[in-house]
């Protein structure tokens, strides 16, 4: 815990929970690991009216509030604060913390989880990192179309062509678009892999993406030429 407390020194916490018990807990771990809690509330109204237009390093956020208010709606305000949101879940509601991750949250841990575990996520979050555990990667198994990097319909073009073999100069040319644009394109389709944890650094990584989410079809062997 060590670890986190010393990350923790110079970041600010809010909590939105609407059971006190738990908002009271979370704020004397908090507070013990030398975070400053600048917000404790029972939902997310509450929580902007509290930070007054501000905004905190990590706003840990309960995934199901009693308001009658959705996920996304949630992890959207919160993040139009600037404020980064961990949520904090009952961990087998595995479609909310789907829909919490693609909201934009940075990532997702227990209820059932240690305090100490919670304090090294808020850690991790206030740091600006993404929270890649269990909870994430179920949320992903769970559902393939999460798992999939919603590319755009030309951003499909770009792959496919790009991950068939094709050098970036001549995807461009047969688009009959810039090749700049063509390594626009590219960039932002490594960057959505990287935001549903499937990150593809290499062209073998993007042809097996291509693969997976039906982009190309299977390939027999290792795929040889397509590699290159």
């Amino acid at each position: 815990m060590s670890g986190a407390e010393g990350a923790g020194s110079a970041a600010t916490v809010a909590i939105v929970d609407d059971h006190e018990a738990v908002r009271l807990g979370l704020r004397a771990a908090c507070r013990d690991a030398g975070y400053e809690v600048v917000a404790e509330t029972a939902n997310v109204p509450e929580l902007l009216e509290a930070l007054g237009g501000s905004k905190c390093d990590v706003v840990v956020l309960d995934l199901s509030l009693g308001d009658g208010s959705s996920v996304t709606e949630n992890v959207r305000a919160v993040l139009d604060t600037g404020s980064a949101v961990l949520v904090h879940s009952i961990a087998d509601r595995v479609a909310a913390v789907r829909e919490a991750l693609a909201a934009g949250a940075a990532g997702v841990i227990p209820k059932a989880s240690p305090m100490s575990a919670v304090i090294g996520a808020i850690a991790t979050v206030a740091n600006g990192e993404v929270l890649n555990n269990v909870e994430w990667a179920s949320a992903i198994e769970a559902d393939r179309e999460f798992a999939k990097a919603q590319l755009g319909r030309r951003e499909r073009d770009v792959l496919h062509l790009y991950a068939s073999g094709l050098p970036l100069k001549l995807v461009a040319m047969q688009l009959g678009i810039a090749h700049s644009t063509a390594r626009e394109y590219l960039d932002r389709i490594r960057a959505k892999y990287i935001e549903v944890g499937r990150p593809a650094p290499t062209k073998v990584d993007l042809l097996r993406r291509a693969v997976e989410d039906g982009i190309l079809p299977g390939l027999d062997g290792e795929g040889g030429d397509a590699r290159r």
